[in-house]
């Protein structure tokens, strides 16, 4: 029995050394020391020796044991350190090397213009209101001179909550809102989103961008309209813009205008972009009338003021010679990335 322990041991030991994974290792040891291995089998046959060899050869079985169970554990842990290491060779970062720099996006053409825009109108000593996108029917039409069943109407085809809230047609009941809280002098823009039922083309989107424009105070004029609005397109659009008024109606200005720049594609000299005219129209202009006055608590007899709306959308098509709106809203990063 000596004979077959010592022989146990060194087969044991042997196969350890030569093992090259951990499964390898637990194969060994259910081998020899699991409930079916042989040296469980020989311990169970301790029974039949005399009582003077039974714990000579228990000691001697149980040496073995340890041995086994050493060389495992040593084994082991010598695994560990070797996958540790080549883990370490093959996953080694060079910490001084510089990072990766993610992909960044940038503004949006809208974003851009609007921020332009914004500059421009600051630079003359405008500030920025801002107004609720879902609106009351009375700011959004009938403070601004457009009663209930007004043809004016007709023209905003609306999208509404229920009879007195709906999704704001422009940006012109902010001009209300102001003028209901602030006392003239009144200089201010109103960008931002607005909603009309339109049907989606090229030129047409159900939900796209204004820029409002109101200021009230005493002896405001027509001249003073055309002034500021003369510089803002030649801010945007070039020094050699020019720009015209044509007659309009507004229900909410009295006299009402809208004023055209010279094409920046062609000039002014005619191009398929302005259909030859040399001309593109870009805002609607006036003077506030007196009851749009009356309906923010302000004296018609006393103030005036001017009031402007362009769609920001044209305008940025304009600058970048875009000719689909659409474009602006399907957020194709292959367009985008061109800005």
């Amino acid at each position: 029995m000596r004979e077959m322990l010592e022989n146990i041991c060194k087969q044991a030991l042997d196969s350890i050394a030569e093992a090259k994974q951990s499964n390898d290792l637990e194969a060994i040891r259910v081998k020899y020391l699991g409930k079916k291995g042989q040296l469980t089998q020989i311990l169970r046959g301790m029974g039949k020796l005399s009582p003077e060899e039974r714990p000579v050869m228990g000691q001697l079985a149980n040496q073995v044991r340890g041995d086994i169970e050493s060389a495992l554990s040593s084994r082991v842990k010598e695994m560990e350190e070797m996958t540790l290491a080549k883990r370490l060779r093959e996953e080694t970062i060079d910490v001084t090397l510089p990072g990766k720099r993610p992909p960044l996006g940038g503004l949006h053409p809208l974003t851009t213009v609007l921020n332009q825009v914004t500059d421009v109108f600051l630079g003359m000593g405008f500030s920025v209101a801002e107004g609720p996108e879902v609106e009351l029917d009375y700011y959004n039409f009938e403070a601004l001179n457009m009663p209930r069943n007004h043809p004016a109407r007709d023209t905003q085809d609306t999208f509404y909550i229920n009879e007195n809230i709906l999704l704001r047609t422009h940006t012109s009941p902010t001009q209300i809102r102001v003028m209901e809280k602030q006392n003239p002098p009144i200089k201010i823009i109103v960008p931002g989103r607005v909603y009309r039922s339109d049907a989606v083309d090229a030129t047409h989107s159900p939900i796209f961008h204004q820029l409002e424009g109101l200021v009230v105070d005493k002896n405001i004029t027509m001249g003073d309209l055309k002034g500021v609005l003369d510089v803002f397109a030649k801010r945007m659009f070039g020094e050699k813009t020019r720009t015209r008024f044509r007659p309009h109606h507004f229900p909410f200005t009295e006299p009402s205008a809208e004023m055209d720049v010279s094409c920046v594609t062609c000039g002014g000299s005619g191009c398929r972009v302005c259909s030859n005219t040399g001309w593109i129209e870009i805002l609607g202009a006036g003077m506030v009338h007196p009851t749009v006055l009356e309906y923010g608590n302000i004296d018609p007899n006393r103030y005036s003021g001017f009031a402007f709306g362009m769609g920001l959308d044209r305008v940025v098509n304009q600058i970048y010679g875009i000719d689909d709106i659409r474009l602006l809203y399907e957020n194709d990063i292959r367009f985008l990335s061109q800005f």
